[in-house]
């Protein structure tokens, strides 16, 4: 394994463990996951692995085959927030993560490689956040439950890192199952694993990764959860999960801010897009998501605005070659879209992908970078 002999190489002793955690691709139910409400994403094939030992002397090295520069070694007792430790943030942040919650980290060698893409919305923190949470877990003996792992990643990237995320991109990576998609509820963190075969109907996923990076720790996400959070109290809610969406015109008329009304509409709005793909997907409707999909797309264009000029054109074109529906995807202001398709045909994948692609060229855009999303296995040890 290439991960376990670059790390004897890097560190002069071989691994205690080598194990994966994947990036993810969410369906639907986007910046909904910091409101209390409903997700559905599932891990991509797509991973960070990291080859690890444990160390008792206080000290944290890490390395990333992926980043040009040496091995970064650190203190665990002087891990400190937002300290500009760039990548190895991460690894760092789930580090000190867990030694606030009690859990006796007292060191580690961590050597990485991942072929998640990064700046794609693909979640390439959080797989990172995942494999480091789990290895240490596994070698410290800490006994923790998946969920638990995930709170901890996420606690790493929001107090460490600083970026307000949801607990959704570490839970997928966390707990996703392959063949399906993750249904998760992010107030308790309850989920249910949906079938999501796309290849026993005929159909295809695609992730149009528009190469467009996005920086969530600008301000940008940040703002937005704030206004979220605004809405809840204005309506007198816990959330804004908890306004029905039945009574979503009446909420939005007692909000006298219009930005804080545009995001609720699509928070609450989105909840009610998982559910009815979470009711499509059960009678075994796949191809009636598309629509859905299209429509949370216009909703994060229009009431959110966090998608661009090269997310709405993929979108665009591949809905004109004969997709069933699509969307932006992640955190967006760049990133990726998902598009699904039928797999074969004059409106299969092949023609809605070099649709796409032709479109961008016409726009003197950046080629995209294409690939099928496959519904892949969470964290594991290899």
């Amino acid at each position: 394994m290439t991960v376990a002999a670059d790390f004897t190489r890097l560190y002069g002793t071989a691994p205690d463990g080598v194990w994966a955690a994947p990036g993810r691709v969410n369906l639907i139910g986007e910046y909904t996951d910091f409101n209390d409400g409903f997700v559905l994403p599932m891990a991509l094939p797509h991973t960070a692995v990291a080859a690890v030992a444990r160390r008792d002397d206080g000290v944290l090295r890490v390395h990333s085959a992926d980043v040009e520069e040496g091995v970064v070694q650190l203190d665990v007792d002087a891990l400190e927030p937002r300290s500009g430790a760039g990548w190895a943030a991460y690894p760092a942040g789930v580090v000190r993560a867990l030694r606030e919650a009690g859990h006796p980290v007292t060191g580690a060698d961590i050597h990485l490689a991942s072929t998640v893409p990064t700046g794609a919305g693909l979640s390439s923190s959080a797989a990172l956040e995942v494999v480091t949470a789990l290895a240490l877990d596994e070698l410290y003996g800490l006994g923790l439950t998946r969920p638990e792992l995930a709170r901890l990643a996420q606690r790493a990237e929001n107090d460490f890192v600083g970026v307000p995320c949801g607990v959704m991109d570490q839970m997928a990576s966390a707990c996703a199952a392959p063949g399906h998609a993750l249904f998760l509820d992010t107030r308790d963190l309850s989920y249910r694993q949906v079938p999501f075969d796309l290849g026993a109907v005929g159909l295809r996923l695609l992730v149009v990764d528009t190469r467009v990076k996005h920086a969530l720790g600008d301000g940008a996400y940040a703002e937005r959860r704030a206004g979220c959070e605004a809405g809840a109290r204005a309506l007198g809610v816990r959330a804004l999960r908890d306004v029905p969406y039945v009574h979503l015109p009446d909420a939005l008329a007692r909000l006298s801010d219009p930005t804080v009304r545009r995001y609720v509409r699509h928070v609450v709005s989105d909840d009610e897009r998982v559910r009815r793909t979470i009711e499509l997907l059960d009678a075994g409707e796949v191809r009636k998501v598309g629509p859905v999909l299209t429509e949370g797309h216009a909703s994060l264009r229009d009431d959110l605005r966090v998608s661009c000029a090269e997310l709405d054109l993929a979108v665009e074109a591949a809905n004109a070659a004969g997709a069933l529906g699509a969307r932006m995807t992640g955190g967006g202001f760049g990133g990726s879209a998902v598009v699904l398709v039928e797999a074969t045909g004059p409106q299969g994948a092949d023609v809605v992908a070099a649709a796409v692609e032709k479109a961008f060229a016409e726009a003197g855009f950046t080629a995209p970078r294409i690939f099928e999303a496959v519904p892949s296995e969470g964290a594991r040890r290899l």
